[in-house]
């Protein structure tokens, strides 16, 4: 990340990478925002023309495939062009937009992975609806995170904070390194409330929910083998999740959080280019993860690509990973359509 002028010229550019350098990065924006693309629009497609897939955990879902389509086309597309021409061309104006394209849709997926990882906590810690997580929450929760995210990012387009060039220069983000008194509360608190908050939420439910399923195995007297490889299925899954998670968004808080604690931390520009370009990668794995390693949807997106043919049957058809609560707690009386993925 650089604090120069978002108007660089390629004469300046070129200093921070080759042109070759410049190439390669646009081609892994340009495949990994066309793969996103149209991933998640299948997403949505699929959803909105199948009722049965309409479910409470669907609306967070197709929220994250929202915000993941966003970053794509706002974000990938035009860094994949930048990428390609070898400086930032789309002007002081364009950079302003598409930091704050990306941060709104970047904070707003993030939030939603909150909401779903609090949904799959409920579901498998409460499986005798003591709580229940219904439709209602689902659209509460994918309210709040499109108001969260637009409430905190806003502002440095009314000057409090600001969005510059990062990295090799091809892209805009909030302004980790000004040290102006506004700029830096700004990011602090921005940090706290859209990084840290969402971090540990997701954290905490997972940490639970792994927790709960190795309590349940604990309880089971009968058929240990299957419920044993029940649990690590499951929580093969959830790790997958968390990993993904923090492989993607990680190292881009961490080197944010560097640069706000140490102002004169010096990041190469080539590394620093590498968590954001994680952290876009996300609008790939996301749909890969929490929707297409899910049997029912899966069942439906298959025959859709093929024209209507499905290499297996819904009865046949085995997940990897997924299972039913009921299954995990078939001595406690669990309603067998609660699953943990659904």
């Amino acid at each position: 990340m650089e604090t120069g002028n978002s108007s660089s010229h390629s004469s300046v550019s070129t200093e921070l990478l080759s042109r070759s350098g410049y190439t390669v990065l646009a081609v892994i924006m340009g495949v990994f925002s066309v793969v996103g693309i149209i991933l998640n629009v299948l997403v949505i497609v699929v959803t909105v023309r199948h009722k049965q897939l309409r479910q409470p955990l669907s609306y967070a879902l197709v929220n994250l495939a929202v915000c993941d389509l966003g970053c794509a086309m706002f974000g990938g597309l035009p860094t994949t062009v930048t990428s390609a021409m070898g400086y930032f061309s789309l002007g002081r104006v364009g950079c302003i937009l598409e930091a704050f394209a990306v941060a709104f849709f970047g904070i707003a997926s993030l939030c939603t992975v909150g909401v779903i990882s609090v949904e799959r906590y409920i579901v498998v810690c409460f499986p005798m609806g003591a709580v229940l997580f219904q439709t209602r929450h689902a659209v509460a929760g994918v309210v709040l995170s499109w108001v969260w995210s637009f409430v905190w990012n806003t502002p440095p387009l009314f000057g409090w904070g600001s969005y510059e060039l990062e990295g090799v220069e091809v892209s805009c983000a909030p302004n980790w390194y000004s040290r102006d008194v506004g700029n830096m509360s700004y990011i602090i608190i921005y940090f706290l409330l859209c990084f840290a908050v969402p971090f540990s939420i997701i954290m905490v439910s997972y940490s639970r929910l792994l927790w709960t399923l190795h309590q349940v195995t604990k309880l089971q007297v009968s058929d240990t083998g299957r419920i044993n490889r029940v649990e690590m299925q499951v929580a093969r899954m959830v790790v997958v999740m968390v990993l993904t998670f923090l492989v993607t968004w990680l190292p881009y808080a961490a080197m944010a959080l560097a640069v706000i604690l140490d102002s004169s931390l010096y990041i190469d520009p080539i590394v620093a280019t590498i968590p954001v370009y994680l952290a876009k990668s996300s609008t790939v794995y996301n749909p890969i993860i929490y929707v297409f390693m899910n049997r029912q949807f899966r069942g439906y997106v298959v025959p859709f690509v093929l024209c209507g043919r499905s290499p297996w049957t819904s009865d046949s058809q085995i997940s990897e990973g997924e299972t039913t609560v009921a299954s995990l707690n078939k001595s406690q009386k669990v309603s067998p359509k609660r699953s943990l993925i659904e």
